[in-house]
């Protein structure tokens, strides 16, 4: 008896699923944090400021104006080293007349080091990118966004969507010229509206939400519920269980061409001629939704019909 109520009371401090999701992105925060700690403060003697880069570097100076890195050049009542917080101290690199070697090079750094600099300040927007498959590869900051460029509404992306996104994920591509697709390829959509390239806790840097059919939901509003009468299929596999994402050759991206196919493959179709009083194997047989109008869930209906 006694083992009995000690074993009820180590599971009662067991942690919920929230709470372990909790404990893990505290530690990932955490792992981040420290990957993307800066280095020691340097001497401020050893900074010039960004005036003196403009004098060599002028090409890059004038389209940095409007560059929202540069405003970092306003903090500390104007005191700020816009080039010099990634470049580092550039003392030794004027003194050296523009000795490469006694100043950080960005363009030569690993991935590694380059995101932990670009992490440095960005570490609580995207706490999840080291363990994103992008971080994992070996696909870093710059591999995506051009610092010095000013277009800030395009988050600095060196190409716009969706062609930065298909230059390495060109198997995805053709999908989206199937003849029934997402438009991606019209603007309509963006790659990012679905995927957070930063890293996620979702598989393929899916956008994490409460419930991960929002990602769909959030535009499919029609099939967004809650319903009284839940269709168990969209709530166990979600939308990816029926449908294609990118793009199909068939109608409403369907997995299967076939209307009756899909339901048959959790329905049995030796049961559903059954029930329904029909050859389940017939080639008349109408489609399921001819009935069953109100798959994705019903609110007076459990069968979901209309």
């Amino acid at each position: 008896m006694k083992r009995y109520f000690l074993y009820v009371a180590l599971i009662a401090l067991l942690p919920g699923p929230s709470t372990r999701a909790g404990v893990l992105y505290a530690a990932g925060a955490k792992q981040q944090a420290a990957v993307a700690q800066k280095a020691p403060a340097a001497n401020p003697a050893d900074f010039v400021g960004s005036e003196v880069c403009a004098a060599c570097h002028a090409d890059v100076a004038k389209k940095f104006s409007d560059n929202p890195h540069s405003k970092l050049a306003l903090r500390n009542h104007g005191t700020g080293a816009t080039c010099e917080s990634c470049h580092g101290p550039g003392k030794a690199h004027v003194d050296g007349g523009g000795d490469v070697t006694k100043i950080v090079q960005l363009s030569k750094l690993s991935p590694k080091d380059l995101d932990a600099t670009c992490l440095g300040c960005h570490a609580g927007a995207h706490p999840n990118f080291l363990r994103s498959p992008h971080a994992k590869a070996g696909v870093s900051c710059t591999s995506c966004h051009s610092v010095h460029n000013g277009d800030m509404e395009a988050k600095l992306l060196k190409a716009a969507q969706p062609q930065l996104c298909f230059q390495c994920h060109a198997d995805v591509k053709p999908a989206f010229d199937m003849p029934f697709h997402h438009r991606v390829n019209e603007g309509l959509i963006k790659c990012s509206d679905c995927h957070d390239p930063h890293g996620t806790f979702g598989n393929n840097n899916i956008r994490s939400t409460a419930d991960q059919n929002a990602i769909c939901t959030k535009c499919h509003t029609e099939t967004r519920g809650p319903f009284v009468f839940e269709h168990a299929a969209v709530k166990a596999e979600g939308c990816l269980g029926c449908h294609t994402p990118h793009g199909s050759q068939n109608a409403r991206l369907l997995n299967v061409p076939n209307i009756n196919q899909l339901c048959n493959q959790c329905h049995s179709p030796v049961s559903a001629g059954t029930v329904h009083g029909m050859n389940a194997g017939s080639a008349d047989r109408p489609p399921c939704i001819t009935c069953h109008t109100m798959i994705h869930g019903s609110n007076v209906n459990p069968a979901f019909i209309r």
